[in-house]
């Protein structure tokens, strides 16, 4: 039988119930209003204030920003630099994990070290410009994508996820006659779906809202991302100008409708990663 809860346990359970309600609904407001902001008239748009649900209902903040070609050509470009930096990231993340977590690596300990050194320090601004200048790289997608092939922390999770991942099942492997490539790929790799799902969810939005490294590498126009599209038209430049000049639609709306569209593919994709989500963070902190 349940222990029966006393009346102070009571009143805390609901104080903590209200106060979560009330941080959720602080939380998600923002949002909302966006929505609410970008489905408006132009002139109740203008009157501004608190929105609670759309008024007088419209979708022409949507219409044109899909009709003025900007946000296809964002979209491009930030699908490819998520998508391919994604694959790569967990690739490249994933099989210097692999090779780290073998007791018989040469100098294991040396690039750990090392590894937990670009946690703490970095090469900085100027440096790492030049080093991408020298690579080639600026004004191109491919600058985003491989400053961000790995990241010391991203890897260490990988390296605790992989040494708890019991050695027999390798070694039976290589009595079958597999090697390490086939071994990584058919043993190592399935076990650690979770983890793999758990990074790829991190890394997507990280790579998604890359502003920083987008604006001091990606100059030319033809490689707008969605963060410096928002950025132009908050900041309201001649973009912002061309898309706020109706007579249907305000700036606002048309702002507040790019930032709902910039955000609704990571969260579409985050209810198929959530259920590896929590598992993968666990797993991944039991064993150093």
């Amino acid at each position: 039988m349940p222990m029966k809860k006393s009346a102070a346990s009571r009143l805390f359970d609901s104080g903590n119930a209200a106060f979560l309600s009330l941080l959720s609904v602080i939380s998600i407001y923002p949002l909302w209003r966006e929505i609410s902001l970008s489905l408006s008239s132009r002139d109740e748009a203008m009157r501004g204030g608190l929105f609670l649900w759309p008024r007088e209902f419209t979708w022409s903040a949507y219409s044109h920003i899909m009709d003025s070609g900007f946000i296809g050509l964002a979209y491009t470009n930030t699908i490819f630099i998520t998508a391919v930096g994604t694959a790569l990231h967990l690739l490249v993340t994933s099989s210097a994990a692999y090779a780290l977590a073998k007791r018989t690596l040469p100098w294991k300990n040396a690039f750990l070290l090392l590894i937990v050194f670009t946690m703490i320090f970095s090469g900085g601004l100027i440096p790492t410009y030049m080093a991408v200048k020298q690579l080639g790289l600026v004004n191109s997608l491919w600058a985003i994508i491989a400053l961000n092939l790995s990241s010391g922390f991203n890897l260490i999770i990988m390296l605790n996820f992989i040494r708890a991942i019991p050695e027999e099942m390798e070694e039976s492997a290589m009595i079958d006659g597999a090697n390490p490539i086939r071994i990584y790929a058919s043993i190592i790799l399935p076990l650690c779906k979770p983890v793999l799902a758990t990074l790829a969810l991190w890394v997507a939005v990280s790579l998604w809202n890359n502003f920083f490294q987008a604006i001091i590498y990606l100059n030319d126009q033809s490689l707008t991302t969605l963060p410096l599209l928002l950025r132009q038209i908050v900041a309201g430049q001649e973009i912002a100008q061309q898309l706020g000049q109706l007579d249907d639609t305000t700036t606002e709306s048309v702002i507040a409708a790019t930032i709902v569209v910039s955000i609704l593919p990571i969260v579409a994709v985050y209810p198929f990663l959530q259920r590896y989500f929590t598992k993968g963070v666990m797993l991944g902190s039991v064993k150093s």
